[in-house]
């Protein structure tokens, strides 16, 4: 099994479409535009989904599950809602399909749907529906819910992870008493993805607020969390959107305040996405295939043997068995791959390319030295290490895996944040570094979209550090108070 992937040099988005799919993540579907996720590829969402479920319900949040399909008319009930997903949306007319005369399967035309249902881009709609019911006075708040499903945004370019026709996530919508505290969650919700994302995926990133052409339809602040890719560009890892009453006025969902009188609640959702999956894979992956932080490997060490002959084997199994038992005493995940099918090499290879972070190998010397070598996917270095010893050197080296990663994409970020102050800077760093410019910008929409189409250059974010300084914006001219975020981006 030659791994023969392309190089990230040579072109990284072949690199990255081959990784995907070589190291059996995902794989393009018969429907286009939808990706299969693997069993290893979906072994990794589901210990992302883990973690973020436990800190949701640490931060007070219930899972629910509302309809995948919304009726036409629930759109229209919100003007800059519905005009953010029009393009996206899927829309099912008719419930029913026949045999025609010559045995073909048609949709039969006397089934077509009083209201058309359009499927899901995501479920403020539905489920703001819902509140009306289940919110009558502020005893009944604040509701936090959140729910884990699947979405579609009809798109036409797709790649897979970062932008498919149907993908998963989760969205998280909230209904408050006041404003305050409304924002305050939606500030909350961006902190704990940026924890999530930071501790556990070992991907560092910049809290920010989008401008008001960058927002999610129908918010009135949209706060994100920005990443930055290996090949300089950014990508966007989550957001958690302040609604104001937007919503909550669209499909009347009042309650009656402690004084007595009727209000309006005040409104959040947020989401992230399996697009966390393609963050991963670029950020932290080499040549040789993809690299995994210890804390979302689904195998955290695979035990390779090396023998000539069924004697050899069974005594370095034995061995093997020990190891693997201390290990997961302590709760690491452990693969023993003793298959006669494959040659090591292959074995090492694969594991290389799965981006498995610790691989230990047993031979008939190590059996008589009562040693293993021990190899470290990130940095490919190997050391042979005493059996006593080697529990607590791949527990030891698990964590620092884990802190290295972190740290090499941040120094990578930290170098690929450029402050320019005038254009032709700006243009210069887009075409031959790439990754974050700082900018001063001065507020206006036009100005966000002439950068755009000159350079494709978006805002990624106002950071939420960003000084109030006196400056002179990068395209106008004009004041500006603040520097940007800006890049090129996924």
């Amino acid at each position: 099994m030659g791994k023969n992937l392309t190089t990230r040099e040579e072109d990284y988005s072949k690199w990255y479409n081959e990784l995907v799919v070589k190291a059996d993540l995902a794989e393009n579907s018969g429907v286009r535009g939808c990706m299969v996720i693997k069993p290893y590829g979906y072994a990794i969402w589901e210990k992302m989904q883990a973690e973020l479920d436990r800190m949701f319900k640490e931060t007070g949040h219930q899972n629910a599950y509302f309809p995948l399909f919304i009726p036409k008319s629930y759109f229209s009930k919100e003007a800059s809602h519905v005009d953010g997903f029009a393009k996206e949306c899927a829309v099912v007319t008719h419930y029913r399909l026949k045999t025609d005369e010559d045995g073909s399967i048609i949709v039969d035309p006397d089934a077509k749907l009083e209201e058309e249902l359009i499927v899901r881009p995501t479920s403020e709609t539905i489920i703001w529906d819902t509140y009306r019911k289940w919110v009558q006075s502020y005893r009944d708040l604040p509701l936090l819910i959140n729910q884990w499903a699947n979405v579609v945004r009809w798109e036409m370019r797709t790649r897979l992870f970062l932008r498919t026709s149907e993908f998963l996530w989760q969205e998280g919508h909230t209904a408050h008493e006041t404003k305050g505290e409304a924002i305050k969650e939606a500030q909350l919700m961006m902190k704990v993805y940026a924890d999530f994302v930071e501790h556990f995926m070992a991907v560092p990133v910049i809290k920010g607020t989008k401008t008001e052409s960058e927002r999610f339809a129908g918010a009135l602040e949209t706060y994100c969390i920005e990443a930055l890719m290996q090949d300089g560009k950014a990508l966007q890892a989550g957001t958690s959107h302040f609604l104001g009453q937007n919503f909550a006025k669209a499909f009347d969902v009042k309650f009656a305040t402690k004084e007595g009188t009727q209000e309006y609640v005040w409104a959040t959702s947020w989401g992230v996405s399996t697009r966390l999956m393609g963050a991963l894979i670029m950020t932290h992956s080499d040549d040789n295939g993809l690299v995994l932080p210890p804390n979302l490997a689904p195998i955290q060490v695979v035990i390779v043997p090396i023998y000539r002959g069924e004697e050899q084997l069974e005594s370095i199994s034995q061995v093997a068995g020990e190891v693997k038992r201390e290990l997961e005493m302590h709760g690491v995940s452990v693969k023993y791959d003793d298959r006669d099918t494959f040659k090591p090499g292959w074995k090492f290879n694969e594991y290389e390319l799965k981006g498995v972070p610790i691989r230990i190998a047993i031979g008939p010397r190590d059996l008589e030295k009562r040693t293993v070598e021990v190899a470290r996917r990130d940095t490919l270095s190997k050391e042979i290490v005493s059996k006593e010893n080697v529990v607590d050197r791949v527990r030891e080296l698990l964590r620092e895996m884990q802190k290295d990663l972190f740290a090499k994409a941040s120094n990578f970020q930290k170098e690929h944040i450029t402050e320019v102050n005038d254009y032709e800077g700006f243009k210069d760093v887009l075409e031959n570094k790439g990754g974050f410019i700082s900018a001063f910008w001065d507020g206006t929409t036009e100005t966000e979209e002439k950068i755009k189409t000159e350079t494709k250059a978006t805002i990624r974010c106002i950071p939420i550090d960003a000084k109030e300084e006196e400056g002179v914006c990068v395209y106008s001219g004009k004041k500006a108070t603040k520097r940007v975020l800006f890049a090129k981006a996924y």
